[in-house]
């Protein structure tokens, strides 16, 4: 029984030994740059990019290749007998090359890539609203590991207690001084620490494979995680990613606004058109004949029955419900901040009285160490001491990591630009 719990206390502290470090601030990095959501930011730019391009070719001349016969059932007569004027023929053939230019526009086409830009900068940024809530995950995850590992310590720490505990009432009942089943008791507590040091070991490596997931790296059993220093300001400015998501919506409706006034504004158009047909442009010359035309074409609505009007006050609308939705989270956000603020102090306040119980814990445990060293008590009511201690031990540690947790999520509650 001693050999193996000396291998399993030699097994972890190499373990400890061997360890890489990890951060907090690692895995957000990492997230940040491996996470496959994070990759959609520059393919919507990508996306934006060439469309905008596309918009803006708008402003170049089209040009189209037309070509047509027809066959006509009548064509134009004169009411009077013309002279050396042949008939029309009902058959006719034309093949035309057209030219049209954008001379004038408003500014349409601008305002629409412009209105793209727009677009494209509240998908990318809705991709980052994404990404943070994948930090809440993380601290999680993080905290959990860190626990798991204050557990284990305080784990082997009872184990080697207890082994030197077990070699002294070995001594005892050697001598007849204490009865053997003492020796089973704490034996028994052995064993029970070994059952929980397995299950912290498959929890972490469960842990580990999800935190892995979430970082896409590769995080081994040997890393150890550094215990982040934070420092919570409880009136920080909030730079959540959705208040700068509400704003770029903001700034779409104003782009669209501005759309809608220059759907309305006049269009001009230049335009050529150059064929060869029988007839040409002369009807009355039934032959084959090159013609061409050139010219300027304008085109203004107006008046549109208000539905520019009726446009702007719709987009008018738009723009309260997302102030109020603004409002909303703002209020929620508050609401969260101060339920942290609270937990936080709480934990803060736990936290000071935790070395209290464990300094009076420890007298209790030398007590009972000296009463079954004289068999006033048995190796089952020091146990309970001894376990009450332990307890203890771990109380403070989780209190610990539920104070350091609470800050992290404070700090991406408020913050993640902090971080």
């Amino acid at each position: 029984m001693e050999r193996l719990i000396g291998i399993i206390i030699m097994f972890f502290t190499l373990t400890a030994n061997a360890q890489q470090k990890l951060t907090l601030e690692d895995c957000y990095m990492l997230m940040s740059k491996n996470y496959p959501l994070v990759k959609q930011s520059a393919l919507l730019q990508q996306k934006a990019t060439i469309e905008i391009e596309s918009l803006n070719k708008g402003k170049l001349p089209i040009i189209d290749l037309n070509a047509q016969a027809t066959y006509q059932s009548e064509v134009i007569e004169l009411p009077f007998p013309p002279a050396q004027v042949s008939p029309l023929n009902k058959d006719q053939y034309r093949a035309t090359f057209d030219v049209n230019q954008l001379l004038y526009n408003g500014g349409l086409i601008a305002m629409q890539a412009k209105l793209k830009a727009a677009q494209t900068k509240i998908q990318q940024q809705q991709v980052e609203v994404n990404l943070h809530q994948i930090k809440i995950k993380i601290n999680q995850l993080y905290f959990s590991v860190l626990l798991l590992e204050e557990r284990k310590a305080i784990l082997l720490s009872k184990l080697e207690q207890l082994a030197s505990k077990i070699k002294e009432i070995k001594t005892g009942v050697k001598f007849g001084a204490i009865l053997p089943a003492s020796e089973k008791v704490l034996e028994a507590e052995n064993l029970k620490i070994e059952q929980q040091l397995i299950e912290i070991q498959f929890d972490r490596k469960r842990f580990l494979e999800n935190l892995s997931s979430l970082t896409l790296s590769s995080i081994n059993e040997n890393t150890s995680f550094s215990r982040p220093l934070i420092t919570n300001d409880f009136y920080a400015a909030n730079n959540r990613p959705e208040l700068k998501l509400f704003d770029l919506q903001n700034d779409q409706i104003e782009v669209t606004k501005t759309l809608v006034s220059k759907n309305n504004l006049p269009k001009i158009n230049a335009f050529g058109q150059a064929g060869y047909g029988n007839p040409g442009l002369n009807m009355l010359n039934n032959s084959f004949q090159p013609f061409y035309i050139v010219g300027l074409k304008a085109k203004w609505n107006i008046y549109d029955w208000n539905k520019s009007k009726n446009e702007k006050q719709a987009l008018s609308i738009s723009k309260a419900i997302i102030t109020t939705e603004k409002e909303t989270f703002l209020l929620q956000n508050k609401l969260q901040l101060q339920e942290m603020e609270n937990d936080i102090k709480k934990s803060a306040a736990t936290l000071t009285i935790d070395n209290d119980i464990i300094s009076l814990r420890e007298f209790v445990v030398k007590t009972a160490d000296a009463q079954l060293k004289n068999g006033v008590i048995t190796s089952s009511d020091y146990l309970v001491e001894l376990t009450n201690l332990y307890e203890a031990r771990t109380n403070q540690k989780l209190h610990e990591i539920l104070l350091s947790l609470a800050q992290a999520n404070y700090q991406v509650t408020l913050s993640p630009e902090n971080l």
